[in-house]
């Protein structure tokens, strides 16, 4: 799999993400298997730890509990608050329409709903009507009948009838 991600160019999100967790390893000198608590995670994120407790009830930022039940935060919890932070300033968002948009996005259902929204207030086009579709799918086999093709196998004369099957036509 390392591979496989070695090879993909990098997207723009993917460079932001590794430069706000650069900026992070090198505010708070954090190791990897490191956790902070909520005080000390707050004011490494330049922030409070109510405001840490909002995300959380928001479901933005999951911080892992020590065996007395007390917040701590690793690198992706900081990660995950340092870029939701990020994302509420660059697009002028609340945390709860950030919360929102994220469950827009895991939910199917209220994306389909949020998206029937968008069509009825003409921000996102309508979906084609299947009786588009239906023409796309007519053309299409129309055009697996025309003349030029032969059949796949010899044996295959019936007098003008047309392919059975659109995987077995060779075009000449």
């Amino acid at each position: 799999m390392r591979g496989q991600d070695a090879a993909v160019p990098p997207r723009r999100e993917d460079s932001f993400v590794r430069q706000v967790l650069e900026r992070l390893r090198q505010r708070v000198q954090l190791r990897p298997e490191q956790r902070l608590p909520i005080a000390r995670a707050a004011a490494v994120l330049q922030t409070t730890p109510r405001m840490l407790r909002y995300r959380e009830s928001l479901g933005l930022v999951t911080p892992a509990r020590s065996p007395g039940g007390h917040r701590e935060y690793g690198e992706r919890e900081l990660l995950a608050a340092a870029y939701a932070d990020e994302l509420e300033r660059r697009y002028h968002v609340s945390p709860s329409d950030l919360a929102f948009a994220v469950r827009v996005l895991a939910e199917v259902e209220v994306a389909a709903d949020v998206r029937r929204l968008g069509q009825l207030t003409r921000r996102i086009p309508p979906s084609p009507p299947v009786a588009a579709l239906d023409f796309e799918a007519q053309k299409a086999r129309r055009l697996l009948r025309m003349p030029g093709l032969v059949r796949a196998h010899p044996s295959d004369t019936g007098a003008g009838a047309g392919p059975s099957e659109p995987h077995s036509l060779n075009v000449r």
